[in-house]
């Protein structure tokens, strides 16, 4: 291997180009066998990069630095490199050297491109293409970047330099040769992406904080870009057209995005935002009236169409599709453009080369079905059903499905305020129609079915209805939501309860569900019965089907008799259910709300009577023993059942007459335990006093709330079996998806565009730490940012030389311990600092990956050369005049020499640990359930102090700030999520609780536990209180605890910024037992006080005994002697813990103090 290293070097050092590039061919083969390649890549730099050679040699060992890593020395030469061969008579060479720009390391970026920019400009007007091609595309990479628009923040000159750069960049979309026209159009393209999503590049490594002027910056760009390519849209239309047909995709999303945000008026706002606003920028688009608006959007819709139709590459249809549907949601749009692109995407579905890519098609559909007409909306429900069925990924699945049900109801609730309105109604626009292919019928029809589609599908449509009867999110902007909204406004009229209507086809439609038999699962049908008790109460179908002359409307009356039908169907549909859960549930959902008045009496022999029906299933439940526990869960289906008794038995005679016989046998069956028994007892009276008198019984006792108790979040018992475990997570996915659709959280971009740049997202810079010495020649302070998404902090350190003179040189080394590392590898990372003069701060910033939740720092090394650049060590001081030509002459002769580093070495960054987590949203419910399941667990104590005693000390005063959290102020800043809203408190101690999850998943859940306790020993002035608290950590893994575990006061350090205090086991130990003495004391002291015993002992024995009564503690059935020198029986006395004695001797105290009260009372009285 060494020999072919010396054989590629020497090729390298020889002038031939072929040897050269056949050489670099090797080294690139060796590179990607993954092989050492550093020493190469420094021959290559200094023989080719650094010297003239040809341009293929050149691209090359450009290919070969990308793949290798380089020193920050030997990145200085190929800089130098670069800035001469930018100079370079061969365009070729010079292409070379500009795509090799977009790879230079961002701390050194801004200062080439400073010192380039007339050359850079220069290559914008070379007549070759090549050229012009590379300096387009390396600048479209580099520009959009975020470490640009940092460095353009502190430095104007290069802002202006940049906004040139990119008006260039779009002048080249109408280039004359079509790949630099293409590349320019994808140049644009990227920005607005990267705006749009504002999903900043993290091409540089670097996720730097967004602030203000970054914003402005971006925004600047955007709207001049915009400017341009809707001044020359016609001209770029024509261009697209003549490129090869293979690069036209790339130019429809600038024109796209250009003209919708004139047209849509967003293009306003981004002014607003940027910095042009200022100096009013003339000739704005704002001028041109609506109708140019409108006629530019139609042009670019009928410049994309035909390639909808004619167009055979898939992906050019998939992208000309989705922005023809982008485009149709502007102001004026027509539902044609938004069919025809829909359809276009839909054909795609069953060619088989774009198979992999049917998650984009159905969400491109899904999420567009409201620009489509009524009628198109409708056909395509069951084409669609069918396509996201055949989803694999469960997110994509959801999400379309609860596009697909929002837009069902929508179009219910449309279709039916039309028809209230006086116009012609539409075939199909109920919400059976979801339900009309045969395939999804007989799915919802059958007991079993091996998908879990169908409870997808019947719980999505529930949770959508209700998400209906909440109020209409607010929309602040206009865009793809607010046509939903609009329409949802409108079929509800704004009215209260006008949701009720689809909701009670969707519960008609879904009926069978109840029949189903789910291995277990309950999670769909919960949903459906939890709607229907809903809908009955809204109705209050208890008291029958309301009369005109009771003021019911007709839709009322109709609605409650549909209501009443589909209780009698589920009144039958007891028999036949086949979740043996299920069964109570559905017997409390009906008997709450069914109409017993209503029944006919003559009928009350039939078995076919409802109530007949009702209690003899309820018979079934009780009386069903065998069944095991994994299939149901009998003492909660008794209680229900017996709940349903009482509540029935007390509103209707006969029932209570049918109920008591039931109870009165279920009672003396050997099943009912004493508990039901009891219950059965009370329950009987209840009935036979509401039969006893039929006239004053109150109306309210029975009182249908509404409620269904038995979704998952009510119940914390869970049999933890499969089917629980599944329904969980689709319940988690359901809502998921359906938060998403109805209440999304506005993207950041949209945030800052409605609030203005007030908005709370730009950040405020973190705490800047000093890391050198207070006497050191260099001052060094640092602070990081961290980016969870990529699992990266960034750590910015400001170097100041406080000394006199002037440094040529200063190297900053960074390494690394813990769980980080370099993204190239690399075990440390070198930043080169130049020419630091006297006082003035320089920048410099390190990018590492983290790779696992552990403590980790960087190590931060100053290495500064006090006699770099001069060949005479005592040359910097300047004690010859310049003149003198020896002098002169020496200094031209010497070599620069580097000369001795003095090395500082600086106190390590170290990163908390708290960095490593994200909040992590819980309910209450959720986490108290999780919290006993976690397995690993890490318990420590800590103390704070705070002022104040007495009341003033405790958590009950309610105005004012108590000082009583004191010590834990700095968590509300902490990627903590807070589980209960309240802090469980009492007195003089509270709890909070906080749930968090690690960057890689892990879950940490935290409980705080504090007493307070006034300290003894106060100085003059304000009393202050001890705060013990104790922190339980539990996790998902036992690594986390271990991690937190290691290094306490740390963990504690991190989480509360310092304010507590460790105190190690062993202490809380001792500060137990001394409170237990003092305590023990005052026993002591209470016993001596008590009358003496008959028969009179010495002082000696006395303080014996007392000894003895304090091992006694210790040791249980200790024989003492006494002091007649008899041994005593086993003592009696428990053997307590520490805080039962503290709490008895608190008691005491208590007592002791009310008890000399009385007595002083009772001396003043006499």
């Amino acid at each position: 291997m060494d020999i072919l290293f010396a054989q590629i070097q020497a090729d390298l050092r020889s002038n031939d180009a072929l040897r050269q590039s056949g050489a670099l061919l090797q080294a690139l083969q060796q590179s990607a066998a993954g092989r050492d390649i550093s020493v190469i890549a420094k021959s290559a730099v200094e023989e080719i990069v650094a010297s003239p050679a040809s341009a293929v040699s050149k691209k090359l060992a450009f290919d070969l630095i990308r793949s290798t890593r380089l020193t920050a020395d030997l990145w200085e030469t190929v800089c130098t490199g670069i800035r001469n061969d930018l100079d370079f008579p061969d365009p070729d060479v010079t292409a070379a050297a500009v795509s090799i720009l977009a790879a230079i390391p961002s701390y050194r970026l801004g200062k080439l491109i400073n010192d380039c920019n007339k050359e850079i400009s220069a290559c914008f007007d070379s007549a070759s293409d090549n050229l012009r091609f590379s300096i387009t595309e390396t600048l479209g990479c580099i520009l959009a970047r975020d470490d640009l628009v940092t460095l353009c923040e502190n430095n104007i000159n290069l802002l202006d330099r940049v906004s040139n750069w990119w008006s260039r960049i779009a002048q080249n979309m109408l280039d004359k040769s079509d790949a630099v026209s293409k590349v320019a159009f994808e140049s644009i393209g990227k920005l607005f992406q990267e705006f749009e999503s504002k999903r900043m590049s993290r091409l540089a490594g670097d996720k730097l904080v967004d602030t203000e002027n970054s914003v402005a910056i971006r925004s600047n760009w955007i709207s001049s870009m915009v400017d341009f390519v809707w001044k020359k849209r016609n001209a770029l239309m024509s261009r697209s057209l003549i490129l090869p047909v293979e690069s036209f995709r790339a130019t429809v999303y600038p024109l796209v995005y250009a003209v919708k945000a004139v047209a849509s008026g967003s293009i306003e706002v981004i002014k607003k935002l940027s910095m042009a606003s200022k100096s009013g920028s003339a000739g704005t688009p704002s001028d041109s009236g609506n109708a140019e608006r409108f006629v530019g959007v139609s042009d670019v819709v009928s410049h994309l169409a035909p390639f909808l139709a004619s167009s055979l590459d898939p992906a050019l249809i998939f992208e000309v599709g989705i922005n023809m549907l982008y485009l149709a949601d502007v102001p004026g749009g027509k539902p044609e453009w938004a069919s025809t692109s829909i359809i276009a995407i839909l054909t795609l579905w069953d060619r088989q080369e774009y198979s992999s890519a049917r998650e984009s098609i159905v969400r491109a559909v899904v999420t567009n079905l409201h620009l489509l007409d009524l009628s198109m909306q409708v056909s395509l429900f069951k084409r669609l059903l069918l396509m996201v069925r055949n989803l694999r990924a469960e997110s994509d699945r959801m999400h379309a499905l609860a596009c697909i049900c929002r837009t069902a109801l929508c179009v219910d609730l449309f279709a039916k305020e039309s028809v209230r309105r006086g116009q012609k109604p539409l075939a199909g626009t109920d919400i059976a129609s979801l339900f009309e292919d045969a395939r999804v019928k007989d799915d919802l029809n059958s007991v079993t079915s091996k998908s879990l589609f169908r409870e997808e599908l019947v719980a999505m449509l529930v949770e959508s209805c209700f998400q209906l009867s909440l109020p209409l999110p607010e929309q602040k902007s206009s865009g793809m939501e607010s046509r939903v909204i609009g329409a949802l406004a409108y079929g509800t009229g704004y009215g209260a309860l006008n949701w009720t209507e689809p909701a009670l086809e969707v519960v008609e439609v879904c009926r069978p569900c109840v029949k189903w038999d789910c291995d277990g699962r309950t999670y769909a049908i919960d949903c459906y019965l939890k709607l229907l008790v809903r809908l009955c109460h809204i109705y209050d179908t208890r008291g029958g089907v309301k009369r005109v002359k009771d003021g019911a409307s007709q839709d009322q009356i109709l609605n409650e008799t549909r209501l009443q039908n589909l209780q009698r169907e589920l009144v039958n549909d007891l028999r036949e259910v086949n979740t043996p859960r299920i069964c109570a549930r559905l017997i409390w959902a009906i008997s709450e709300h069914i109409d017993l008045e209503g029944l006919d009496p003559l009928l009350a022999d039939d078995p076919e009577d409802p109530l007949n029906i009702i209690v003899s299933n309820i018979h079934k439940v009780l009386f069903n023993v065998d069944s095991s526990a994994s299939t149901t869960n009998r003492p909660q289906d008794v209680q229900v059942v017996l709940l349903c008794a009482q509540r029935l038995g007390s509103r209707n005679a006969r029932a209570g007459h049918l109920l008591t016989k039931e109870l009165e046998e279920f009672r003396t069956h050997p099943s009912a335990d004493s508990v039901n028994r009891h219950q059965c007892r009370l329950i009987l009276q209840r009935i036979k006093y509401v039969s006893g008198r039929p006239d004053d019984k109150w109306a309210g006792v029975s009182e249908a709330r509404g409620d269904y108790p038995f979704s998952h979040h009510k119940l914390t018992v869970q049999f933890y079996d499969a089917s629980a475990a599944q329904d969980r997570k689709l319940e988690g996915l359901i809502h998921k998806a359906i938060l998403e659709l109805w209440r999304p959280d506005p993207n950041e971009l949209t945030q800052l565009l409605t609030k203005g740049i007030d908005s709370n997202l730009i950040k405020v810079p973190p705490n800047a730490f000093t890391l050198s010495g207070s006497s050191d020649p260099c001052y060094v302070e640092g602070y990081h940012l961290t980016d969870p998404n990529d699992g990266r902090i960034t750590l910015h350190l400001k170097v100041l030389n406080l000394t006199e003179i002037e440094l040529n040189r200063v190297d900053i080394r960074v390494g690394l311990s813990g769980g980080l590392y370099f993204m190239d590898g690399s075990p440390q990372a070198v930043r080169q600092l130049r020419d630091l003069n006297s006082q003035e701060p320089v920048l410099c910033s390190v990018t590492v990956g983290v790779s696992h939740f552990e403590r980790c720092a960087l190590w931060v090394q100053v290495l500064y050369y006090p006699f770099y650049g001069s060949g005479v060590p005592a040359d910097y001081e300047g004690t010859y005049p310049e003149e003198d030509p020896q002098i002169i002459r020496q200094k031209k002769g010497a070599k620069h020499e580097i000369g001795e580093p003095v090395i500082l070495r600086c106190q390590p960054y170290k990163i908390p640990l708290t960095e490593l987590l994200l909040p992590h949203k819980i309910s209450p419910v959720e986490y108290f359930r999780l919290w006993p399941s976690l397995p690993a667990v890490v318990e420590c104590t800590g103390t704070y102090t705070y002022e104040g005693s007495g009341f003033k000390a405790t958590a009950a005063q309610q105005y004012g700030e108590s000082p009583f959290l004191s010590g834990l102020k700095s968590l509300s800043s902490k990627p903590f999520h807070k589980v209960c809203s309240h802090i469980i408190r009492t007195v003089a101690g509270f709890q909070l609780c906080y749930a968090a999850k690690t960057w890689y998943g892990g879950f940490v859940g935290m409980m705080i536990f504090g007493a307070s306790e006034v300290s003894r020993n106060v100085d003059l002035g304000d009393e202050t209180t001890t705060m013990i608290c104790k922190f339980v950590v539990r996790a998902s893994d036992a690594s986390i605890t271990k991690e937190i575990g290691s290094d306490l006061q740390g963990w504690m350090d991190d989480l509360t910024d310092g304010t507590i205090e460790y105190m190690p086991e062993d202490e809380v130990k001792a500060a137990a037992a001394e409170r237990l003495r003092t305590s023990m004391e005052r026993i002591a002291l209470l016993k001596a006080a008590r009358p003496r015993p008959k028969t009179p002992k010495s002082d000696s024995e006395e303080e014996k005994e007392e000894e003895q009564g304090e091992d006694e503690q210790d040791t249980e059935n200790k024989e003492n002697e006494e002091g007649d020198g008899k041994t005593k029986g086993p003592s009696t006395l428990f053997k307590l813990t520490a805080e039962e004695v503290e709490h008895r001797a608190l008691q005491v105290a208590v007592l002791q103090e009310w008890h000399m009260l009385c007595k002083d009372r009772s001396t003043k009285v006499n």
